[in-house]
């Protein structure tokens, strides 16, 4: 695998963007479905991140900082909703946002990578 290690990490930045921005869309369009009952802050400033910074790390725009905002907001998503309601992850519900919280911080580091915008402009 080490001869695609490339295309490999292109194709995470891209999934995990896709993935991403239907969380925002499920909040703020209630798009594919119904969003849960959630406080207005959670629902449009995590919804609004989720879409954009989604939307930004999927097509590799300023993809490092999109990256970091978004785990950034899952890391404060895990303690908030499910990090002090049990001691792991798997009690307490919050496996996603864990995931996305270190998918992200790496993607962040990493940056954009292979077909993406930043390395269109020079910046992957």
């Amino acid at each position: 695998m080490r001869n695609f290690e490339s295309q490999t990490h292109a194709l995470l930045r891209i999934v995990v963007g896709f993935l991403f921005l239907w969380h925002g869309m499920q909040k703020i369009f209630d798009i594919p479905l119904p969003a849960p009952e959630l406080p207005a802050v959670v629902t449009y400033v995590a919804g609004g991140i989720e879409l954009v910074a989604g939307a930004l790390v999927m097509v590799g725009l300023f993809t490092r900082p999109a990256a970091f905002l978004a785990s950034g907001l899952m890391a404060a998503a895990y303690w908030m909703a499910h990090g002090l309601n049990a001691p792991l992850p798997m009690q307490n519900q919050g496996e996603l946002a864990a995931l996305y919280c270190f998918v992200f911080l790496y993607i962040s580091a990493r940056g954009a990578g292979l077909w993406s915008l930043d390395a269109a402009r020079g910046e992957a």
